[in-house]
């Protein structure tokens, strides 16, 4: 593959070939053990990635010419944010130096500088958490870069999914007794990531997630949320999202534009996160396989699947 060092990205199947599903029972309970050895074989490959000879600069085409381009600050480093490539997360944010860069575009790891060390770090040599840049943009100014990126394992020092868990809220005059604009830090717990920037995907699986947690709890008579009735009701929950998705179609066929189409695919996504929840699957996941997908044709990935279970 050509690569270009402008806009970099790498392709390539980290978890071997495709395996023949177990039954829905089975999968449902292992579905964890099979992402952690996922992860486990993924640090194995991309260790051996980062161990390969980085070449000089100079040694590749159009490198020099880039890393030139970018405007370094006194200490001769740039800025790096790092972001989840499916989820759309800022996962953490350090600072690269010319052989950083030349190293992350050459190995595919994400590489930096550290300036407490004083010298070049590998994010998951040490951890095993390495995270695969799949590409790389630069700012309007070039003063900074985003890392676009396949992480494995957690991006924190701490164990956390991302390095933003603190989260800020600013409280208005007068609210919850206070007479001046007051600043409000939330630490948030960084294993829960309750206080974790999140999209609105995210937040909609989250907030699905604690209505099942809510089930383990004992009742307390209140009339339970409609969330809740369709986690405990599988046979209803399957009915509706038959019925979203030909609501949805009816959108088209009867021509009822752009605003009802969008409303009726909230509905769809959001009974079939409901069921996601119940199968254990995280809207990464499916992110994951949409992006696999890019570089293949739908005949090429029909034929790749699995043949269903009886």
């Amino acid at each position: 593959m050509q690569t270009s060092v402008i806009h970099y990205a790498v392709h390539c199947n980290l978890f071997g070939t495709f395996r023949p599903r177990p039954c829905a029972f089975v999968r449902r309970f292992s579905n964890k053990q099979q992402v952690r050895r996922k992860r486990i074989n993924a640090s194995a490959s991309l260790a051996a990635a980062g161990e390969k000879a980085v070449k000089p600069e100079h040694d590749v085409p159009g490198m020099t010419t880039f890393l030139e381009s970018l405007k370094w600050d006194k200490n001769k480093l740039v800025a790096v944010i790092v972001q989840h490539i499916d989820t759309g997360e800022v996962l953490m944010q350090a600072f690269a130096d010319r052989a950083a860069i030349n190293e992350t575009i050459q190995t595919g790891l994400a590489t930096f500088y550290s300036r407490s060390r004083g010298g070049r770090w590998c994010k998951g040599e040490t951890s095993g958490h390495f995270i695969k840049v799949q590409n790389i943009f630069t700012d309007c100014d070039r003063d900074s870069i985003i890392y676009l990126s396949d992480p494995i394992g957690p991006a924190c020092h701490t164990g956390a999914r991302t390095c933003w868990f603190k989260e800020v809220q600013l409280v208005a005059d007068g609210a919850q007794g206070q007479t001046d604009s007051t600043a409000v830090l939330h630490e948030g717990a960084h294993n829960n990531g309750d206080h974790a920037p999140r999209t609105t995907l995210q937040a909609l699986e989250r907030t699905i997630a604690q209505r099942r947690e809510a089930l383990q709890q004992p009742a307390d008579g209140s009339k339970p949320s409609w969330t809740a009735r369709l986690l405990g009701n599988p046979e209803l929950l399957c009915k509706k999202i038959r019925e979203e998705a030909g609501e949805l179609c009816q959108t088209l066929e009867a021509d009822e534009g752009r605003e009802r189409a969008a409303s009726e695919m909230a509905d769809l996504l959001y009974h079939s996160m409901v069921l996601l929840n119940l199968q254990g699957v995280e809207m990464e996941e499916v992110l994951r396989v949409l992006r696999k997908r890019f570089t293949q044709s739908g005949i090429e990935e029909k034929a790749s699947r699995p043949p269903k279970l009886q």
